[in-house]
């Protein structure tokens, strides 16, 4: 299913989970910033044990395991992100390739680092984070956050923006998301006044979108790297190409993903 900006978000969600996980249920039953927030607090401990401590997983609900599979999902995003900022704080280089830690994902793209457009790219862009003239955003541990963040067997919507955030301390290699406490961006609060005007939500004081992330909604950007307040700096060098053969993949490998092209650049990808 393919979306534009500006489609009905209440159709969206007929569509998106016709077997609603509990946590990506319908907006209109909990606020958008339920979606934000950290984990719940654990329940009160009880006094004593019982046997449904221990009981095994068939047995228990829907809730319990989409919980479960949730926490799964926060460790390993937790897990990757750990990994990336090792390389990156204990090397002087690290190539381009490694950063891209998930699993599933060299899996089902396999050599594509190797193919004449992405050894530019990565050597474009090697040279572009060694030289330091222009800072280049987002951080380089986070240059493939999206796809470290959301493993290929849990995507489940694909968020389409153009290239990430261009000033400082806003990208965090996620389309359209920033980390809290930095102001929410005018493309980013429209998104927000759909959810609000479709499904009666709550706006969020914050923008971090990550949590949605490791639900699978793969929050890809068309363009993965940009410099310092020159948009589209980075158009052009083969991150289309890249991100084209991730859209590829899931819809050959997928079914039921639900793609959101939002912005001129992204709406590209639909021809692709």
């Amino acid at each position: 299913m393919l979306l534009r900006f500006g489609s009905s978000l209440s159709s969206l969600k007929l569509h998106l989970y016709p077997h609603p996980h509990p946590h990506l249920i319908s907006m209109a039953a909990k606020t958008i910033t339920d979606f934000f927030n950290p984990n719940p607090a654990p329940a009160k401990r009880r006094k004593l044990s019982t046997s449904s401590d221990h009981q095994p997983f068939s047995s228990l609900t829907p809730d319990q395991k989409s919980r479960i599979e949730l926490n799964k999902c926060l460790a390993i995003s937790k897990r990757n992100l750990k990994l990336c900022s090792q390389k990156v704080e204990g090397s002087g280089y690290v190539k381009l390739e490694e950063l891209l830690v998930e699993d599933t994902w060299l899996q089902v793209l396999p050599g594509e680092f190797q193919k004449p457009y992405a050894l530019n790219l990565c050597k474009f862009v090697e040279a572009e984070l060694s030289s330091g003239a222009v800072p280049i955003f987002p951080p380089r541990h986070l240059i493939f956050n999206a796809l470290n963040s959301t493993p290929f067997h849990r995507v489940k919507v694909v968020i389409i923006g153009q290239d990430p955030y261009h000033g400082p301390g806003q990208a965090m290699g996620l389309s359209f998301s920033v980390p809290e406490g930095v102001k929410i961006p005018s493309s980013l609060a429209n998104i927000f006044k759909e959810l609000k005007q479709d499904l009666g939500c709550s706006i969020p004081l914050h923008g971090n979108l990550h949590k949605w992330a490791v639900q699978g909604v793969l929050l890809l950007n068309t363009v993965l790297t940009v410099r310092k307040q020159q948009a589209n700096s980075h158009a052009k060098k083969g991150w289309e190409q890249f991100t084209d053969a991730v859209i590829k993949t899931i819809s050959q490998k997928k079914e039921g993903v639900v793609f959101l092209l939002w912005g001129n650049s992204a709406q590209v990808k639909s021809k692709s």
